[in-house]
């Protein structure tokens, strides 16, 4: 009996020594508030706590760079660097996606998507250019749902348009999905896999933060992801309600062994040593959260 605690002893500490091994940051303007030490203290201390990369959700966000290539955003995410952290960098992002998702035909989402992936891709060339920070990977920040692309002609358009975007990037491309119940879970399932077959780092969004689907539907879909799809685990309880603008409070993530899938945590604000953020976040509540 001994031999077994101490056993899964071992493994607990392990699953969670690597448990934020991946971490997400959503950089909002408001962010602009902290002081470089105060960054140093946050990468710091997320190394500390086993983090070893980090996804940056996008480096533009509408009319707003964060002050581009001298900004605050760049300076802290070389400061992340410094502290050991591999970069994953976000690409543009329309503030206007998800409206628009819902507003367009087949034939006007493609031309959506094709004009937004060259907005990324120019977004791309210049944070390469000009922000002079190592870059493990790009992030596209146009995030998937299954409410959008239930049309089988929808989803293998998108697919061949991700291909060729990929191939025009000089380092390896992620992107997330999230489940809104929309496609069975094996049809969900197959056409991450089938992304993530294109090369591309497919990560799939728990749901366990905005609670948007119960749990047991939550777990169906997880069990249908292929090995290939990470899994983001979220660190967040949402708050408000639908059409307020989003509010959250730290919550634990998932526990739940993730089995063959790499996973990966969102966001820093909501850990305990991402205080600082969430905390100047809430000091500014009366600002537009997002850029």
């Amino acid at each position: 009996m001994r031999r077994l605690i101490f056993t899964l002893a071992l493994l607990f500490s392990a699953a969670t020594a690597h448990a934020d091994d991946r971490l997400f940051y959503q950089p909002l303007n408001v962010d602009s508030s902290l002081s470089d030490a105060q960054w140093q203290q946050i990468w710091r201390a997320s190394a500390a706590q086993g983090a070893k990369t980090l996804i940056v959700q996008w480096t533009a966000y509408g009319d707003s760079d964060f002050g581009g290539a001298n900004g605050w955003l760049a300076r802290s995410l070389k400061s992340a660097h410094d502290n050991g952290l591999q970069l994953v960098l976000g690409l543009y992002m329309d503030p206007a996606y998800y409206q628009r998702q819902g507003e367009l035909d087949t034939p006007g989402l493609e031309a959506y998507w094709q004009h937004q992936l060259g907005r990324s891709l120019a977004q791309q060339r210049q944070v390469s250019e000009q922000w002079k920070l190592p870059v493990a990977a790009w992030y596209l920040p146009m995030e998937l749902d299954d409410w959008h692309f239930q049309a089988v002609e929808r989803r293998q358009a998108l697919q061949h348009q991700l291909k060729d975007f990929a191939g025009q990037l000089k380092a390896p491309l992620q992107l997330s999905a999230f489940s809104g119940g929309k496609l069975a879970p094996q049809v969900y399932g197959n056409w991450l896999g089938q992304i993530a077959g294109l090369g591309v780092q497919v990560w799939w969004q728990d749901g366990a933060g905005t609670g948007a689907l119960p749990e047991r539907v939550r777990q169906a879909y997880a069990a249908a992801l292929p090995c290939p799809v990470g899994i983001v685990r979220e660190a967040f309880r949402q708050t408000s309600a639908a059409g307020q603008p989003f509010r959250a409070e730290p919550a634990a993530p998932s526990s739940v062994s993730t089995g063959c899938h790499t996973s990966a945590v969102f966001e820093v604000r909501y850990r305990p040593w991402g205080k600082l953020l969430l905390d100047n976040q809430q000091s500014h509540a009366g600002s537009a959260l997002h850029p």
